[in-house]
């Protein structure tokens, strides 16, 4: 893809190149009149598909054996591949630098060696970017720990990334460095530009982790990258010769992935987790050991057979082996609300008054009526507690579980705290005003699913609701989080700080929007982590007509 040299670590026996930008300093390059000192970033010397396939024509046509190598290591082609002959393909433009691997398995890696003085036996220079073993200890701890505030579908467990990180998966260390990291590392470096210029890289790898990504991104992304480079060679290379080791192709690859993106789309589009599962995927059919590829390859094709069968068919439903997400038994739904259900442990039991109060101011603000008016129909009314209520709109959807009907076990994980709009009076402290009703964004612990039926028609006329949606109203009683000042250093990356709890709010169920994590912010309180994203944001239009 780009025609840069690799240089090796001046006065040693290592054999490996790498590729630093500005080599200036490098005694082999100052030597040699005609080598590059430094590679301008914004203008790399990148190869077109007809230059590699006549570089790889001339390997091929080399007169000695002896020549044909000579050339395969100054081109790095060792012959015309066979895929050139698709006309679909570019080389090496139609390659791309695997995001999985790339990033999570080199990138991030690297980094945390730096920190931890284990890089390639380099230490930190004239820097001082070096964790003391403590706090990277701490670090350690304060993961293992934070799996039992976020809830499991943001994926497994992440361990003690100080004691147990071999065990960490691809998926493990693109979430601590998407959601932990921005908060264990925070305060902890020396100095801040450690921590800014590792938060920077977050920025970016979560604009390339987008499901839709603009040309104007996309120039963000090739700019951000092109500084991120400049300081870490400024950091960890630090322009020094010996030093080189700290720039390895894996560095030099992060120029490109705007490239890639330009050219085949956001990064999930070709990265390698869906192969890395599909091969899990393979590893039952593995069941004869004298014909392991036989066993294989009848596998893969009676699962293609039936994956055709289940599109042409549209029986994908019928022929899967899952239990259906709507198929609980003692669950509760309802034509009102069609995209979520209601699952045991449930209770008829009717709430304390102080909440028995809170739900008629709800109501009564629902409504736009007095409470004095709705209270007669909630004491009259049939009130269930229920533990647990799950989003059915998507196989995808959250379950969400109300803390005091939850038994907490040793390995539990904390599926309570969610994301919630509210409709707020933007003039309540001015009583004479007319309210104006503005939709914000809360996060909080749901305390209380209340399942509410009511009896009588003329509850319903009230409270407006549809024939057709009869007598239930779900409400969820949530315990609100009084958020803190963001940390500017975090600016773009959602995550919310909180040191102490406010009032409960009553809101209709519809109104939670999708379960958060929690991360225990040392002893200031605790971080709240969004996975959701601005996609699913809910949005609420100004009604013209409203003063």
């Amino acid at each position: 893809m780009c025609k840069i040299l690799g240089i090796r670590i001046p006065d040693s026996h290592v054999t490996t190149h790498y590729v630093p930008h500005d080599r200036s300093r490098h005694p082999d390059v100052k030597a040699d009149r005609t080598a590059i000192k430094v590679y301008d970033m914004e203008n790399l010397p990148m190869r077109s598909h007809d230059e590699f396939l006549a570089q790889a024509d001339e390997v091929q046509r080399a007169p000695t054996k002896a020549a044909a190598e000579r050339l395969s290591k100054t081109y790095g082609i060792k012959s015309i591949p066979i895929l050139s002959y698709l006309p679909s393909l570019k080389f090496p433009a139609s390659f791309p630098y695997d995001f999985m691997h790339l990033i999570w398995e080199n990138l991030i890696k690297n980094l945390i060696l730096h920190w931890t003085g284990d890089f390639k036996g380099l230490g930190e220079g004239s820097e001082s970017y070096t964790l003391s073993k403590e706090v990277w200890e701490a670090i350690g701890s304060a993961t293992a720990v934070s799996g039992d505030t976020i809830p499991s579908a943001y994926g497994a467990r992440v361990p003690n990334i100080a004691t147990d990180s071999t065990t960490c998966s691809a998926e493990m260390w693109s979430f601590w460095t998407l959601y932990l990291g921005p908060v264990l590392l925070r305060r902890r470096f020396q100095r801040p530009k450690y921590f800014q210029h590792f938060v920077r890289l977050v920025r970016l790898l979560n604009v390339c982790l987008q499901f839709e990504i603009t040309k104007e991104e996309i120039k963000e992304v090739r700019e951000g990258f092109i500084r991120w480079v400049k300081d870490y060679e400024s950091i960890y290379y630090q322009l020094k010769p010996e030093r080189v080791s700290a720039c390895p192709v894996t560095i030099h690859a992060l120029l490109h992935i705007a490239d890639s993106i330009e050219a085949f789309g956001p990064v999930w589009c070709y990265w390698a987790f869906p192969m890395e599962r599909y091969c899990g995927k393979l590893q039952p059919a593995l069941r004869s050991r004298r014909f392991p590829y036989a066993s294989l390859d009848r596998y893969v094709v009676e699962d293609a057979q039936l994956t055709q069968i289940k599109l042409t068919s549209n029986l994908a439903a019928e022929l899967s082996l899952r239990i259906p997400r709507k198929a609980v038994p003692g669950m509760f739904s309802h034509p009102s609300y069609p995209t979520c259900i209601l699952l045991p442990p449930h209770v008829r039991e009717r709430p304390p008054s102080n909440l028995i109060n809170n739900i008629c101011a709800a109501l009564a603000t629902r409504a736009d009526v007095k409470i004095t008016q709705i209270r007669p129909f909630l004491q009259r009314a049939e009130i269930e507690q229920w533990g647990k209520v799950r989003r059915v709109d998507s196989e995808e959807g959250d379950t969400f579980r109300a803390s005091s009907r939850t038994t907490v076990r040793d390995d539990s994980r904390n599926a309570s705290f969610v994301r919630y709009e509210l409709y707020v009076d933007i003039h309540e402290r001015h009583k004479r005003r007319k309210p104006k009703y503005e939709l914000q964004t809360f996060y909080g612990e749901l305390q209380h699913i209340f399942l509410v039926k009511f009896e009588e028609a003329a509850a319903c006329r009230l409270l407006g609701l549809p024939d057709e949606e009869k007598d239930v109203v779900i409400l969820a009683a949530i315990k609100s989080c009084v958020l803190d000042a963001d940390d500017p250093n975090l600016d773009g990356l959602d995550i919310h700080f909180y040191s102490k709890s406010g009032s409960t709010h009553i809101v209709d169920i519809k109104g939670v929007q999708c379960l958060v994590g929690r991360v225990k912010d040392g002893d200031r309180g605790w971080a709240l982590i969004d996975r959701s994203g601005s996609l699913a944001r809910a949005i609420a239009l100004e009604d013209p007509n409203e003063g």
